[in-house]
């Protein structure tokens, strides 16, 4: 017994011993009350992220242990994105990484940090004596989201399209309304074609309105306006496009009825205005009202041959950034997701054209390998809230959640305008992805273009104005492809999909295009996931759509969908599997004729109308269900 007793001492002293020996992370600390003058210690925190980074790059090349920047709790407004570099000394080195993240992270003790790119909005005054109207000179501000006590205020909407019978020319239309020509600030309106196809979404610019007492005419801005003839009018895939009239009108104060509206009035230069109508209870002399400046937050730039690697995020709120190109001449002329075309149009347009681009992210990693954003919130975003491309591999996106987003939440892979790229092993996980697509309804929760080796699982999607899950690859394998732009080897795992496609349509909860792979080796797995009510017309649960090639769909649960599952099969889908699902609908929705080579088999069908019980009666059916969305260790963030 007492050389059991000598033993078990020894070992304590050697554990203690190699504790005191173990180099302990570094600390910085940043503050809202800090002072960039001081050391950076927790007893005298820098003021600035900018500040912090200083102070990591001096660390780096000798790194022996972690390199961690606290951020105490406050908000932390950024003059200036933080910009991490590959070559500037960002990356963790020796093994180690360098950690941004809220104080107390992991521990009950965690403290609330939000890194704001917004501006605080005061100087508040009434339109007129007695109006309900307030507003504020903002100077040179161009932004297109403002947030009122914490809340998304909406922009300043006419409650439908152009007034009077409308007549299209090729620079605008033709109205016999006169009221457009005593609409305020007329240069900043925006008309919005929503479905101009069912999956997409056009917003160009006006130039002018003039008009006469009979008429008035709307000028449109070039080249959004000839983009949306040209993309929306035509034939389809055996149906015919025509340009639709807008279906929304934005952006002037003449249209500022409904509490909680805003319009930013650009026409002075240095003067721009801002006029809002309050919501109930709210008093502009001291509401905090935040409008966002900078479009970008985060941004890591490496290469695929030197990468920024080995940093952190976590725990942290991102809010507060916009993205100003849909103001621009050029609009946005949606194609499909986060796509949008750009510049003047071709003569002859097949498919995509080379100036298409890709709503960018206002957090975004180019060239990056393992980097962790985990436990953050990304909110109160006017963009893709967060993107990874350009040769970014071996990242995990982990724990987080996005909502309140203009745009969609993750966007990975090669990206338009790229045309290269290798994005591998890339894993998306226990995220909960909501209320996205605020201002660009076409955005998908999830979208993974042309990447390999990705892991999307145990995410929920819910809440979402177009498709849930979405993978998209080239179309056609054998036609010279290379191989880092062929889709493959994706997992699509025990995802929790609902309440998709509540605004656009022809869409899925989990949708996949193009070539997955280029074999049965290295083919898409979309397995364990469970889908449920999208918008009742046409959206499909489980979506394998046009030139799909080498994708598994097993052991899935689909029910209160337009269809279980189906796709456009032109040009054609081939060497597809969907077996083993659980479904309450089990005729495909095979929109564009019958596809090549799809096997269907040994899928079960349960009763529309019952359901969820006939599913609980099944020891399988409820294996899935209870296996799908956020595993336990992350389901407190559906609290949040």
């Amino acid at each position: 017994m007492a050389g059991a007793i000598v033993t078990i001492g020894l070992l304590a002293a050697t554990c203690a011993s190699a504790e005191a020996t173990t180099p302990q992370p570094r600390q910085l600390y940043v503050s809202p009350a800090g002072s960039d003058a001081w050391p950076g210690t927790k007893q005298q925190p820098f003021a600035t992220l900018q500040r912090a980074q200083q102070q990591v790059r001096t660390l780096t090349a000798a790194m022996r242990t972690d390199v961690v920047v606290n951020l105490r709790r406050g908000t932390h407004t950024l003059s200036a994105p933080l910009e991490l570099s590959a070559t500037a000394g960002d990356s963790g080195q020796n093994g180690h990484d360098v950690v941004y993240q809220a104080h107390g992270y992991g521990s009950r003790w965690q403290e609330p940090v939000v890194v704001s790119g917004g501006r605080r909005i005061s100087g508040w005054q009434r339109a007129s004596a007695g109006s309900p109207i307030w507003q504020a000179d903002v100077g040179d501000l161009d932004t297109r989201q403002l947030y009122v006590e914490g809340r998304r205020a909406t922009r300043a909407a006419l409650g439908g399209g152009l007034p009077g019978r409308l007549t299209a020319t090729t620079t605008g239309y033709v109205t016999d309304s006169v009221a457009p020509q005593a609409w305020a600030d007329p240069q900043d309106v925006e008309l919005v074609y929503q479905g101009a196809y069912p999956w997409s979404e056009a917003r160009c610019q006006v130039e002018s309105i003039t008009g006469d007492a009979t008429s008035s005419t709307i000028t449109m801005e070039q080249p959004c306006y000839r983009w949306a003839k040209k993309l929306y009018s035509g034939e389809w895939g055996g149906y015919v496009f025509e340009l639709i009239d807008p279906t929304a009108v934005e952006n002037s104060a003449s249209f500022l009825s409904e509490p909680g509206s805003f319009s930013l009035d650009r026409s002075v230069a240095g003067h721009h205005v801002l006029s809002y109508l309050p919501r109930s209870g709210e008093e502009m002399s001291s509401a905090r009202v935040i409008a966002p400046v900078l479009q970008t937050l985060i941004s890591g730039e490496g290469t695929a041959s030197a990468p920024l690697h080995d940093v952190a995020f976590k725990g942290l709120t991102l809010s507060h950034a916009t993205w100003l190109a849909p103001n621009a001449p050029t609009g946005f002329p949606q194609i499909f997701a986060n796509v949008y075309e750009n510049g003047d149009p071709p003569d002859e347009l097949f498919g995509i054209s080379r100036e298409a681009k890709t709503v960018p992210g206002n957090v975004a990693f180019h060239g990056a390998q393992r980097i962790e954003l985990e436990g953050n919130r990304f909110t109160q975003l006017g963009a893709v809230a967060l993107e990874l491309s350009r040769n970014s591999s071996h990242n995990v996106v982990r724990g987080n959640v996005f909502s309140d987003v203009s745009g969609g939440g993750i966007v990975l892979g090669v990206l338009n305008p790229e045309t290269s790229g290798t994005n591998r092993g890339n894993v998306i996980d226990n995220n909960w992805v909501h209320d996205i697509g605020v201002e660009y309804h076409g955005s998908p929760g999830i979208n993974v273009v042309r990447a390999q080796d990705t892991t999307v699982s145990h995410n929920q999607v819910d809440h979402v104005p177009y498709s849930g899950i979405v993978f998209t690859g080239v179309a056609d394998d054998q036609a010279g492809t290379p191989a880092d732009l062929i889709t493959r080897g994706a997992r699509v795992l025990d995802n929790l999909v609902f309440d998709v496609t509540r605004t656009l349509h022809d869409g899925g909860a989990i949708y996949t295009s193009g070539a997955q792979g280029t074999s049965w080796a290295d083919a898409a797995l979309v397995r364990g996931n469970v889908v449920h009510d999208s918008d009742p017309v046409g959206p499909i649960g489980l979506y394998t759509d046009e030139s799909g090639n080498w994708t598994r769909v097993l052991g899935n649960v689909s029910y209160r969908n337009g269809a279980a599952f189906g796709g456009c099969a032109l040009p054609q889908i081939r060497n597809t599997l969907i077996a083993d699902n659980f479904w309450d609908d089990d005729v495909p929705n095979w929109g564009c004729g019958e596809p090549e080579s799809v096997e269907v088999r040994d899928n079960t069908l349960l009763p529309r109308a019952t359901f969820e019980q006939a599913c609980q009666a099944n020891w399988e059916c409820r294996r899935i269900v209870r296996g799908a969305g956020l595993q336990f260790g992350y389901r407190h963030l559906l609290r949040r």
